[in-house]
């Protein structure tokens, strides 16, 4: 089962949907932020990078700044900016537990390629900053 989660502003289509693995891992590291009295919120954010230009990153952050976009999911606020949201409508965040790692995972619609090592990908017409992978 896919959770969506909707834009508090008027949307045609919700821009990121967890897994329930993914949304039950995200709840329980919010809950450990929030155990040690930090207020957090779960930043989803694209920067240039990786030999495919753009790379994610997310990361627990204690503020909204000026024109993100703010989702809640079980309780956690999501935080998107403009551009990341340009980027991953309609992207789909799982989490994976395997032998060679952990961490979450985006499959998004709007990547017009992937680098081979998964970590970078490309979106037709923004040009990215392709570094090579390590």
């Amino acid at each position: 089962m896919v959770t969506e989660v909707q834009m508090s502003e008027v949307a045609t289509a919700p821009v990121v949907s967890f897994t329930d693995f993914a949304r039950e891992k995200l709840v329980e590291l919010i809950n450990e932020q929030r155990a040690a009295g930090k207020t957090a919120y779960l930043r989803i954010m694209v920067q240039g990078g990786g030999c495919a230009g753009w790379s994610y990153g997310m990361f627990f952050d204690n503020q909204e700044r000026p024109g993100d976009h703010v989702d809640t999911v079980d309780g956690v606020q999501v935080l998107v900016d403009e551009e990341t949201r340009e980027m991953i409508a309609g992207a789909r965040v799982d989490y994976t537990e395997s032998l060679l790692g952990r961490g979450f995972t985006v499959s998004n619609p709007n990547a017009s390629s992937t680098c081979g090592c998964g970590s970078s990908f490309h979106v037709k017409g923004k040009k990215g900053e392709a570094q090579p992978c390590h």
